[in-house]
């Protein structure tokens, strides 16, 4: 991208602040559809020949100057970027109508501004290498998407919400900058350059775990994931498709940028991140079972997904510390390629999330149901969304999770019985994510879109238009295509891991080309008897008229819509198994043998994310010091003094010892 453009992008977006109200969506797209354009064309030639040298493009004059370095890694995460943005704005003109009436035109100038430079941040994030710029980028990204989460900020929740989000990123950009500042105070460079020249000096694993710790904020690695299933669900829905599709894969950069310096320690920097990711997966899709809110169920799926996307890191990275190429193709390569499909597949359950909230105006599932007669694309949509999540053919979650199985098993042929049963035992935590993961989206849907109306809810009719069908359609399109074609999107991803990680990846692809091919074949199979069978029915069904009746009582008559599954009695079963871990809070009245006229009761259970109440204390600890350090400011000019002459003597006696 040359630098006039990049200018002209920075100018044109101010211009958001102040076009009229009704163009101002139209000139939002067309602001973004040039940002896309300008970067999809240069990332589409530097992915498809990842041999190539990066692509370098330095914005400023003598005066001052920005390098942008553009190559096969940071090519992938701008496409994928540029596609979810591109979809969520799309979506966010229909969901957004209701609030222009409660919203002044503003508001609206400011979260599409925000919106923009979110869009901004993250290519920047993905281009940057020197570390000044690289951190103002990062903490763009933080602040822009802490305007988006307040799109509702009249409501106290999430205004609470949104400044939890905020600290939680300075924590990570704290750590960020500790560590890039160790890299300066051996190598003398303040960025990503210096990493290779410090790593080949010094031990990996403190500096590239300090890292991690940075990145894995962002990225919701537990136990750094505290603030996804809290901002999430507060940010509208076009928002948190973007942040949990693509802006928290900017984590998942970082850890990748940080591993291809890596010189030394692979071998156990691997082992780690396996283990770190294999409970995030775990603890991630045991939380989304016992959630009743539904943004907040896929909040904790996009923590299991982050878990899958480390474990294929972890495989990498064992791959690198024992020279094993097929794990180093297999592991970076299913990673990125599961990156790559959850975007796609969190974002079509995220906008099918929001659909039901602007059609119901609640995102508690309990008094949801039978919505698949009033919403059947949304609910088709949404189905499609949960087959693909849970990693079922044929879809684009079945070929990622499959890539790293793979990877797995060739791991278990290792001379090592520790890397053999650290292979197995991941491969059976991975297919209990899997399952669990299949368990939680029945409920979702079942409970949310089957059955009967489980309370009486007043259904805006005709409230999702075409506007809000058309992205979704073309994620599922999407969606469809990699899990019918794989390998036109495998070849170049991982010859591109190859390139990254200085392995040859061709010896890895060509035993399975056979085998994805099978899978293609079969898939397209599969999808052709699926839609003929739905051609047939419609056909033989079109004929006669369509009954509907309640849900069926076991023989009682009079039953109402209370006698169906709850999202509590769903999940009760997995709910106690997993109580010694999860302790979720029951809140009710019991019932004594004296109360002959009992008053009415109601039971509440809910799920108790233990690292969240961690957090909390700590939170409110934090909270209570600074209240009582607020005492220091008297307002007497006295005191202010008398604090700088502590200060300047503390400093004086540091310097006297030669501690500073």
């Amino acid at each position: 991208m040359e630098n006039s453009a990049i200018l002209i992008l920075v100018i044109l977006s101010f211009f958001i602040l102040i076009v009229p109200t009704g163009i101002r969506y139209y000139y939002t797209l067309a602001v973004t559809a040039l940002t896309i354009l300008l970067t999809s064309v240069p990332s589409v030639r530097a992915f498809m020949n990842p041999e190539n040298g990066p692509f370098i493009c330095i914005a400023g004059n003598q005066q001052g100057a920005i390098t942008f370095t553009l190559d096969s890694l940071s090519a992938f995460f701008i496409l994928v970027t540029n596609f979810t943005v591109l979809t969520g704005l799309l979506y966010s003109n229909g969901y957004l109508k209701p609030y222009r009436r409660t919203k002044s035109p503003s508001q609206f100038a400011l979260h599409y501004f925000s919106y923009v430079w979110l869009h901004f941040s993250m290519l920047c994030v993905l281009t940057l290498r020197d570390g000044t710029a690289f951190l103002i980028a990062w903490e763009l990204m933080a602040v822009s998407s802490f305007m988006l989460i307040l799109f509702e900020a009249e409501k106290r929740a999430t205004l609470k919400t949104a400044v939890n989000y905020l600290i939680q990123m300075h924590v990570g950009l704290v750590l960020l900058v500790i560590a890039f500042l160790l890299v300066e105070s051996d190598t003398g460079k303040f960025g990503f350059e210096g990493l290779p020249v410090y790593f080949s000096r010094q031990p990996n694993i403190p500096i590239f775990f300090l890292f991690f710790a940075g990145f894995a904020i962002k990225a919701g690695f537990i136990p750094f994931h505290t603030w996804l299933p809290e901002a999430h669900p507060a940010a509208p829905s076009h928002v948190s498709g973007v942040m949990s599709g693509v802006m928290i894969k900017m984590g998942i950069f970082g850890i990748f940028r940080v591993l291809t310096a890596v010189q030394g320690d692979a071998y156990t920097i691997g082992v780690i991140i396996m283990i770190v990711a294999t409970l995030t997966g775990l603890y991630g899709i045991m939380m989304s079972i016992l959630q009743s809110d539904l943004k907040k169920l896929l909040a904790y799926s996009t923590i299991e997904n982050i878990g899958i996307i480390g474990i294929g890191i972890g495989l990498g990275a064992l791959g690198m510390g024992l020279k094993q190429p097929a794990l180093v193709i297999l592991g970076f390569g299913g990673a990125l390629l599961h990156v790559l499909n959850h975007s796609l597949f969190k974002s079509l359950l995220f906008y099918s999330a929001g659909s039901v909230y602007k059609a119901t105006h609640t995102r508690n599932i309990a008094q949801l149901g039978g919505l698949i007669h009033k919403m059947p694309r949304t609910a088709g949509l949404f189905l499609f969304g949960a087959i693909s999540i849970c990693g079922l053919p044929p879809l684009n979650g079945f070929i990622s999770e499959i890539l790293i199985y793979y990877g797995l098993f060739a791991g278990m042929q290792a001379a090592s019985v520790f890397q053999t049963l650290s292979m197995m035992m991941t491969i059976l935590a991975l297919a209990l994510i899997g399952g669990l993961a299949i368990f939680g989206f029945s409920k979702a849907f079942g409970i949310t879109f089957l059955g009967s109306a489980r309370s009486k809810l007043h259904f805006a009719e005709n409230a999702i238009g075409p506007g809000m069908l058309f992205p979704k359609l073309i994620i599922a399109a999407a969606i469809l295509f990699i899990g019918m074609a794989p390998l036109l999107i495998l070849t170049p991803l991982m010859r591109m891991a190859g390139a990254q990680f200085h392995t040859e990846s061709l010896p890895v692809l060509t035993p399975l080309v056979p085998a994805f091919a099978t899978i293609s074949l079969v898939s397209l199979v599969l999808f052709t008897v699926v839609i003929v069978l739905l051609v047939i029915r419609n056909r033989v069904a079109g004929s006669e008229k369509t009954t509907y009746g309640p849900t069926w009582g076991c023989g009682y008559t009079a039953g109402t819509a209370r006698q169906q599954y709850s999202p509590g009695s769903f999940s009760a079963n997995f709910a106690e198994l997993a109580d010694p871990l999860l302790h979720s809070k029951q809140e009710y009245i019991p019932i004594h043998d004296e109360d002959i006229f009992p008053r009415k009761r109601s039971f509440t259970l809910t799920p108790a994310d233990i690292f969240r109440s961690a957090s909390n204390k700590i939170l409110d600890f934090s909270m209570l010091a600074l209240k009582k350090i607020a005492r220091l400011q008297t307002g007497n000019i006295q005191h202010y003094i008398l604090y700088a002459f502590v200060f300047m003597l503390v400093i004086f006696i540091l310097l006297y010892m030669k501690v500073l």
